[in-house]
């Protein structure tokens, strides 16, 4: 069985920032890479950023230079820090886990709602 617990989402003012936090617990045999994916209202899921367990980043444009995800692997948490935020950024935030080739698919986190108002 495994767990993704989210943590760090709220609400804050254009320009501010926030700290997104996610634990892997559980049966955690081996993290191939962890990421964020974000959806607003209205629109489809989205990619926001993922780290490789060899630590290779990768970022979408639109939070490119503004958010930074780093991983602690003694501690299966994977982290997402937000600068710089816009309205636009406001999303349900999900942290998903790839176990690749130990699990055939991907665990995701139940969200978190950052809010960013003008």
């Amino acid at each position: 069985q495994v767990q993704l617990v989210e943590s760090g989402g709220g609400s804050v003012q254009a320009g501010g920032s926030l700290r997104l936090s996610c634990a892997a617990v559980g049966n955690i045999v081996g993290i191939n890479a962890m990421g964020w994916y974000r959806q607003a209202p209205g629109k489809q899921r989205e990619l926001v950023a993922n780290i490789t367990s060899g630590g290779i980043t990768t970022y979408a444009d639109s939070v490119k230079g503004r958010f930074s995800i780093s991983r602690d692997n003694a501690k299966n948490t994977a982290y997402l820090q937000m600068n710089s935020l816009k309205p636009e950024d406001t999303a349900v935030y999900y942290c998903v886990l790839d176990m690749t080739p130990y699990s055939p698919s991907d665990y995701w986190g139940k969200g978190t709602l950052v809010t960013v108002s003008s």
